[in-house]
């Protein structure tokens, strides 16, 4: 080959290179997918560092343990909300999920003969009951575990899950903040409240056009810790909120906080909270006059917001991190299996436990009963780097958090109809102005 040929083959595959990573995926990408006009302090000036950019490395001992011989059972474990909790739909519907790809797996042959069983833990939603568990499942010699929903616990849990070494899946925390403790036992393969964010901000302000809107959110966690991310992402395009007020777990009457709504005259309202809750607000919204627009975070995604806000939900927009309805033929089918098995249709929270579980036990079949050789394989990028489960194709970034697709969902003749989001933009929405720079 010609020296002159062969330096542009050269500088073209470097570019490539550049630009490209060994899966195919754009290397130039801001953390969490964010856009350039929503990177913190983007305006003014550039990180010097960045500091999710890479794998936090364990370098800890346990990889020369001889996997065990008088085993009968490969026991997994389970955190999640069972009973005692408002959750305790969601987590039911999470265990199934996890339990039906361990039935699967056992029809299959389970791990070398063994069958693999599931170790049920209850999350209580009390301050450092999930720490209890956690400690109960190590006494049962689990080789890794899946869960939780609540942030509060799942972030208790994390702890001792990095105190006694246990590989930790969570499949239903949606907090942006789980993984940025850098605790290299636990990866999340489900999208959080910031790809929800992103998603609500550019369909509501630039598709729309909407620019005062108005936020009633749940005074938990999950609420304060999943609207930060909307509220700071609309602060830097230049539309601060117009209001934000908040209400109490198992509150039923709301006229105090939609009158401070009405007061500040929104074009368009989101609401971030539970379901049941949420549609009692709803309804109340409407019979108060307010006509607005509404939108909402992932957990409004449910039959009984439905049921509760009957046609008075028709309009509402959402985020949901999968889309049921596809046309998959594995995703079919394990709606086809969760129904036969359950009687009842899977939620976001089956769906993701099915595919949690499931890559833990993949994880098992490649490394074998050594939770830190589990660990290791869990956390390399290139091994369920583009995985794809019923709920779709899993993309980890470097703190092992799923950036992969987030769908909308908007209520339409009593049932929830999904569509991919706009695609991210830059430009400022068309029919109104800004209020801040």
């Amino acid at each position: 080959m010609k020296p002159k040929i062969q330096a542009l083959l050269f500088f073209i595959f470097a570019i490539l290179f550049s630009v490209l990573d060994v899966n195919g995926q754009e290397h130039k990408m801001n953390y969490g997918k964010t856009p350039d006009d929503m990177i913190p302090y983007g305006r003014f000036q550039k990180a010097y560092i960045n500091f999710f950019d890479k794998p936090q490395a364990f370098t800890g001992a346990g990889r020369e343990k001889a996997p065990p011989t008088d085993l009968t059972e490969v026991r997994i474990g389970f955190l999640g909300p069972l009973e005692g909790s408002a959750m305790v739909p969601q987590g039911i519907q999470m265990l199934q999920g996890a339990t039906l790809a361990v039935d699967e797996a056992n029809k299959k042959g389970g791990y070398n003969g063994l069958p693999f069983k599931i170790m049920p833990h209850n999350d209580v939603g009390l301050w450092g009951a999930a720490a209890n568990e956690v400690v109960k499942m190590d006494d049962e010699k689990v080789w890794a575990f899946l869960g939780s929903i609540d942030g509060i616990n799942t972030h208790v849990a994390l702890r001792v899950t990095f105190k006694l070494e246990i590989p930790m899946v969570n499949t239903g925390d949606p907090d942006p903040t789980l993984t940025e403790t850098r605790i290299p036992w636990v990866i999340r393969c489900i999208s959080d409240d910031r790809q929800s964010s992103y998603a609500l901000v550019n369909y509501i302000y630039r598709k729309k056009g909407h620019s005062r809107v108005a936020v009633l959110r749940v005074d938990s966690r999950y609420g304060r810790v999943g609207i930060l991310e909307f509220k700071d992402a609309v602060l830097r395009i230049g539309y601060p909120l117009v209001l934000e007020v908040r209400y109490a777990e198992g509150d039923t009457d709301f006229t105090t906080q939609i009158q401070r709504m009405i007061d500040s005259s929104p074009d368009a309202i989101v609401l971030w909270g539970n379901a049941k809750e949420t549609a009692l607000i709803i309804k109340q919204i409407r019979k108060m006059g307010m006509k607005q627009p509404i939108f909402g975070s992932d957990r409004l995604m449910s039959p009984e917001l439905l049921k509760i806000a009957g046609k008075d939900a028709e309009g509402l927009v959402t985020t949901c991190q999968y889309n049921p309805t596809l046309n998959d033929s594995a995703l079919q089918a394990f709606n086809k299996n969760y129904y036969d098995k359950y009687g009842m249709e899977p939620d976001v929270f089956a769906a993701h436990a099915y595919d949690g579980m499931n890559i833990i036990i993949d994880a098992i079949h490649k490394v074998g009963l050594n939770r830190v050789l589990i660990r290791d394989v869990l956390t390399d990028l290139k091994t369920f780097q583009g995985y794809k489960g019923v709920t779709g194709k899993i993309i980890f970034d470097a703190s092992w958090n799923d950036i992969g697709s987030i769908w909308m969902a908007e209520v339409r003749d009593g049932k929830f109809v999904f569509f991919p989001p706009s695609p991210l933009t830059y430009d400022k929405p068309a029919n109104n102005k800004s209020t801040s720079e």
